[in-house]
């Protein structure tokens, strides 16, 4: 498979890496310097681009008139979300977007949303979200503790939307972001009554998880055309 990289930083990097190893060619690398946007993307299988919220949006409309299938790990652009995929069925092309590509992470999701269902049956139960990450990171709170928050409304009737707070009213879920050095990614579930605490946590050791499931992305949406998550990805509808 030809990999076209959009994006290549820290993750770019990562993800050539894995490509490469998994016997795959990385066969272009844009950048701010050297746009997507200017390309006719000929001979590319996928693309997976990894950039921020202020170029990604322009980065996916692209890929997705070229037709080239494009596995988008950039956050914080989810206001066009709808936008974006009546672009992508329109012009009969395809995608995979998720806040995290991590296999563990989007099987925390899972059982995120099945604790949160067992939980909505106990009201002396109170939930909240913790997130931990590097200090170059820049949306706050993270795409995947608004996921990983999306899962608990979904499913627990107590809670109608989140908040990024330490405290807030019953109905809404609070999310405590933290960014410390070099913390590659920490979620955590917590359900604190006044007898007890149950918690779910997922930490991310290296990059490499998040690579890993972006080239498993792009390997799994060949041939295929319409809009994924990493859901369809790993099965777990």
């Amino acid at each position: 498979m030809n990999i076209a990289l959009i994006g290549y930083g820290k993750m770019g990097k990562v993800i050539e890496e894995i490509a490469l190893e998994r016997g795959h060619k990385v066969v272009a690398k844009f950048t701010k310097d050297n746009p997507v946007t200017a390309s006719d993307m000929s001979g590319i299988d996928a693309a997976i681009e990894f950039t921020n919220p202020e170029s990604a949006l322009d980065n996916i409309k692209h890929c997705i008139s070229k037709k080239v299938p494009v596995i988008i790990g950039s956050t914080g652009w989810y206001d066009h979300l709808n936008m974006v995929i009546r672009a992508c069925n329109e012009n009969n092309s395809a995608m995979i977007y998720a806040t995290n590509f991590s296999l563990g992470v989007n099987l925390f999701f899972k059982l995120n949303e099945t604790l949160a269902e067992w939980m909505s049956a106990h009201d002396n139960y109170q939930a909240k979200l913790t997130e931990i990450h590097h200090t170059e990171k820049l949306d706050s709170p993270s795409g995947t503790a608004i996921t990983t928050a999306e899962g608990i409304i979904s499913k627990h009737p107590r809670y109608t939307n989140w908040e990024e707070s330490e405290q807030t009213e019953q109905s809404t879920l609070p999310i405590k972001a933290i960014r410390e050095h070099d913390v590659k990614g920490t979620h955590i579930v917590n359900y604190d009554s006044e007898v007890d605490s149950i918690e779910i946590k997922h930490t991310a050791h290296s990059r490499k998880g998040f690579g890993l499931g972006a080239v498993i992305a792009a390997e799994w949406i060949q041939g295929k055309t319409g809009v994924f998550t990493m859901r369809d990805v790993l099965n777990l509808l």
